[in-house]
């Protein structure tokens, strides 16, 4: 009797969902960002003129690079004396299945499709990379380095959350196609690329490409997920040093944000811009200095020069999404790092003090425009966290700020001795008030004396 019943229509319709759910979830790493960052600013998400992988494939706005994809496969082809792209094709469709498991949301593109994209994507990535280091193998009249917008923009949306290719498929491409050149190396070259055109296009006080250069000897290509992984990975890597020698709070303890720049400057904390070290290693020292037996203590906050400029929110929003997608135990060094800059930027005010400290480069064009962004920003970061980066720094800052000394000893430098002639006014004061008082004691030693 059982065995007549008829199911019920719902359990049938759910049981075949479930038997069409994939058990590779686990091998998703190239996702979507979540609506929560997507809502506060759409466009640092969204690639400006070249998409690769499937979900920016197709758009109206960025087909221009389309057929740039397709004159660099037909080179690629010359150089290679070869006439046609099935050696590639087949070696395409053996990762399509692996390659396809790597991004989170449905892709709506047959296979045939799929492997086309992938292709056409990946070679034009590896020979933009070559072509950018190995000068000689540029074509003389090629546009893509013929006008220098072209690839500052490439560079900023090869660093979009999601505008990834599995890098085990550029690996496959790039190793087809080697070149008898000993920087004919994938890795070396994205690092050269990235900073190479940080420091052509942005801000001078981007460091050399060879001092990450040996940072690339350590990584393994397969540890490597895609290029915004490989770029997270080769910035912070010096950062996991110094964070081993911090002491990381635990559940006990609890740390709490600080005042603003202009807050703090008023606090007696002074600014100093950091020489020679990492952008996220900040420093708070407290110097003692003694005068006529009493101690004063001094705090100054070093911080390495950032430059702020058209593409920074981008780059921040997209290295931060990453970090929401790593394993908890993992640092979230650059979410850590925007959250101190949000605290100490509140104002046009933070920003111009910070600028003439030598500690900001505002390349945006006014103290307004930098404000406006890390207000902005503020959405991505604030969250209280066991392993925060600057735990230490914070709760000294903290700790400086509660002594009312400190308080005192900036109001007074702040109202008299803010200028020349304040500290002329405030010494004609007290040498006005000693002479009184020594007036007062030699007529009370006269009087003492007639008596």
């Amino acid at each position: 009797m059982m065995g007549n019943t008829r199911a019920d229509p719902l359990s049938l319709h759910l049981d075949d969902k479930l038997s069409h759910l994939s058990g590779a979830h686990f091998e998703c790493y190239i996702y979507k960002v979540h609506d929560r960052l997507r809502r506060q600013n759409e466009r640092a998400y969204e690639p400006e003129i070249l998409a690769v992988g499937p979900y920016h494939h197709g758009k109206g706005n960025l087909r221009m690079m389309e057929e740039h994809k397709l004159r660099y496969l037909k080179l690629l082809l010359e150089r290679t004396n070869e006439r046609s792209v099935d050696r590639y094709i087949v070696a395409m469709r053996k990762l399509q299945e692996r390659a396809q498991r790597c991004y989170t949301d449905s892709i709506n593109l047959n296979k045939d499709d799929f492997v086309e994209m992938m292709l056409l994507d990946s070679y034009f990535v590896t020979e933009l990379l070559r072509k950018f280091t190995i000068t000689s193998m540029r074509e003389m009249h090629d546009p893509i380095f013929k006008m220098d917008w072209i690839l500052h923009r490439i560079w900023r949306d090869l660093m979009l959350f999601e505008n990834q290719l599995p890098f085990f498929v550029l690996v496959q491409m790039f190793n087809m196609t080697k070149v008898p050149d000993p920087r004919d190396n994938i890795i070396d070259l994205v690092i050269r690329y990235h900073y190479c055109v940080r420091k052509q296009y942005f801000c001078s006080n981007v460091p050399e490409p060879e001092r990450f250069l040996s940072a690339s000897n350590q990584v393994s290509a397969d540890d490597v997920r895609h290029i915004l992984g490989l770029m997270h990975h080769i910035t912070t890597s010096s950062f996991a040093k110094k964070l081993s020698q911090r002491n990381v709070c635990d559940n006990k303890k609890r740390w709490d944000y600080i005042y603003c720049a202009t807050e703090l400057h008023e606090a007696g904390i002074k600014f100093k811009k950091a020489k020679n070290t990492t952008l996220v290693d900040v420093k708070f020292i407290n110097e003692f200095t003694t005068l006529v037996d009493v101690k004063f203590i001094n705090g100054t906050l070093e911080i390495p020069e950032v430059a702020v400029e058209e593409k920074t929110e981008c780059i921040f929003r997209n290295m931060i999404a990453h970090e929401e997608h790593l394993q908890d135990t993992a640092p979230k060094y650059y979410t850590d790092y925007l959250t101190f800059l949000c605290c100490l930027i509140n104002s046009p005010k933070d920003v111009s003090l910070l600028r003439c400290c030598g500690i900001l480069n505002n390349m945006l064009g006014d103290d307004e425009a930098v404000a406006a962004l890390f207000s902005r920003a503020v959405g991505c970061v604030f969250v209280f966290r066991d392993d925060f980066f600057y735990y230490d720094v914070f709760t000294n800052i903290k700790a400086y700020c509660r002594q009312r000394w400190n308080m005192w000893k900036a109001k007074l430098r702040r109202d008299y001795f803010n200028s020349p002639w304040t500290i002329i006014s405030f010494l004609g004061v007290v040498l006005l008030l000693l002479l009184t008082v020594t007036q007062t004691m030699l007529s009370i030693l006269a009087y003492s004396c007639q008596k």
